[in-house]
């Protein structure tokens, strides 16, 4: 991969290596800096993960403790390491402040990619959601493009619902979600494989 490439898809981001995270993505969108997440970011994520309001559809999510949010950025970095992408620390312009986090990262439950992203409410309504999991779906169509792209939608959630309908995401119903274990509807990027107990293997 060059060391800037135009995407294909989307012409308005740029996906570029990060020399000072070795392998991992650094995306610059029209108006988001996206870089893999790391220990830097602990106290802005924190900050996003702790608020009450980012949790309302899953309230047994929240960040109690830095603790929590340590671990999962953690948990991040390997993936990264493992897989050469997952989830990126959001900036509101090259070097600006934290307002998300967000992307697609491997999950070994469903043997998909899953998409997700969490914004600081403060920057809710400005389509970051949109933009940011766009360059997500691009990144990950360019990584692996044989694996499938997933977003897990809960249905009382109309704003992610409208992003992923944004992105051209198909509905496949309610499927049991690979780590919560409940009914969640499954929107994917292509056709799903009927509901198995086995995942697919990892390429």
């Amino acid at each position: 991969m060059p060391a800037a490439a135009r995407s294909a898809c989307h012409p308005g981001v740029t996906l570029t290596n990060d020399d000072r995270c070795g392998a991992p993505w650094l995306v610059r969108t029209d108006r988001l800096e996206l870089r893999a997440v790391r220990l830097a970011d602990l106290a802005p994520l924190h900050a996003i993960n702790h608020d009450p309001r980012t949790w309302s559809h899953l309230p047994e999510g929240r960040h109690l403790d830095e603790a929590t949010t340590r671990a999962w950025i953690e948990r991040a970095v390997d993936v990264w390491e493992s897989d050469g992408m997952g989830y990126w620390t959001a900036r509101l312009g090259a070097g600006g402040p934290v307002i998300g986090i967000g992307g697609a990262s491997y999950q070994d439950a469903s043997g998909y990619w899953n998409l997700y992203y969490r914004f600081d409410p403060a920057h809710w309504g400005h389509g970051y959601a949109t933009e940011l999991s766009r360059a997500a779906l691009d990144a990950a169509h360019r990584h692996a493009p044989e694996r499938l792209v997933a977003a897990w939608v809960d249905d009382h959630n109309a704003q992610s619902r409208a992003v992923v309908q944004k992105l051209g995401l198909a509905d496949h119903g309610l499927r049991t979600h690979p780590v919560l274990g409940d009914p969640v509807r499954l929107w994917a990027d292509r056709p799903v494989p009927p509901a198995d107990p086995d995942r697919p293997p990892r390429e």
